[in-house]
C-alpha cells in the first residue's frame, strides 16, 4: 500500500498534468511487415508520425502472439460492430479525441512479458486494448484508466461490454506494478484505454494468463522533445523545456477499483 507521502505525489502528478495532457490527437502506430523473430516469438515494428517527428515502435514478445495485423482485415476498433463515432467510442474520452487509427493491432495469447521500445523519448502514452476478457496486464509504469465500452454513455467495444479494474501493488524495495484487470462488471469483454503520463521511451508489462486473444495498439500526444518544450513544469520535464531521463509521473491513487476517464461533452 502506498503511504501518504507517495499519494500525495500522485495527487500532485495528476494536478501539474491537467492543462498539459487535456483532450488531444492521438498519433497512433501505423504498424507494418511481418515477424521480425526468427525463433518462437514475435518481433514487431510500426511508425508513429507526429507533427514534426517520425518514431519507431518496437513490440517484442518472447512467447510468440496470437496474430499481427498491420493492415487491412476486420476493424477492431470500432463500437459495437456498427461503425466509428468518437463521441460514444470505447477508446475516446476527455484525453483523447481520436479512434486508433485504421484496423492495425497485435493480438495477443500466451501469459508473459513483453515490451515496446520507442526510438526516442515521448510523452503520455496512449495504450488502447480490444477485448481484455478474463485476462490482465502488470506495467512498470503508473497509468490512468481513461475509458471503457459500456461505461459513462461508451458503446461496447467490437467483442461487448466489460469492466476493468486498476491494482497497484508494493513489491517492495521501493519498486510497485500496475495492474490492469479485468472485472467482469457489465460484462465479460473489457475495451478500452489507458494513458502512462510522462517521458520515457520503453514500457514493459505481463500478460496474467494464457486467452486467445486479446489486442492493444499505441499512440503517443507528442514526442518528449516536443512535449516538454511546450510544457517545461510538467512531471518528467526539466524547468529548461527538455526531457528528464526515463523519468515518469507519478498519477492515480492507489486504490483498486474501477476508474473511468471524464467524458468529453459533444
Amino acid at each position: 500500500m502506498k503511504n501518504a507521502s507517495r499519494a500525495l505525489g500522485s495527487l500532485l502528478a495528476i494536478a501539474l498534468f491537467s492543462g498539459a495532457a487535456s483532450a488531444a490527437p492521438i498519433f497512433w502506430t501505423d504498424w507494418t511487415g511481418g515477424d521480425l523473430d526468427s525463433g518462437n516469438g514475435f518481433r514487431g515494428q510500426g511508425t508513429i508520425t507526429t507533427g514534426s517527428s517520425s518514431v519507431t515502435v518496437t513490440y517484442t514478445n518472447a512467447q510468440g502472439i496470437g496474430f499481427y495485423q498491420p493492415s487491412g482485415g476486420i476493424d477492431y476498433w470500432q463500437n459495437n460492430r456498427a461503425g466509428r463515432n468518437p463521441a460514444t467510442s470505447p477508446y475516446t474520452s476527455a484525453a483523447v479525441d481520436n479512434i486508433p487509427t485504421g484496423s492495425d493491432i497485435v493480438a495477443l495469447s500466451r501469459a508473459g512479458t513483453q515490451t515496446l521500445d520507442f526510438s526516442q523519448a515521448i510523452a503520455n502514452p496512449v495504450f488502447a486494448f480490444a477485448s481484455l476478457n478474463g485476462n490482465g496486464y502488470a506495467f512498470n509504469r503508473d497509468f490512468e484508466l481513461l475509458s471503457l465500452g459500456g461505461v459513462d454513455g461508451n458503446d461496447c467495444g467490437y467483442w461487448g461490454c466489460g469492466g476493468a479494474s486498476k491494482v497497484v501493488v508494493d513489491l517492495g524495495g521501493g519498486n510497485f506494478e500496475y495492474q490492469l484487470n479485468s472485472n467482469s462488471i457489465g460484462g465479460p469483454e473489457p475495451h478500452g484505454a489507458l494513458r502512462f503520463l510522462g517521458t520515457f521511451d520503453t514500457v514493459t508489462w505481463r500478460s496474467s494468463s494464457n486467452e486467445f486473444w486479446n489486442g492493444f495498439t499505441v499512440g503517443v500526444q507528442n514526442t518528449a522533445v516536443d512535449f516538454c518544450a511546450e510544457n517545461p513544469t510538467a512531471p518528467g520535464c526539466t524547468p529548461s523545456g527538455v526531457p528528464e531521463p526515463d523519468t515518469m509521473a507519478l498519477v492515480g491513487l492507489a486504490l483498486a477499483g474501477v476508474a473511468v476517464g471524464r467524458r468529453r461533452k459533444r
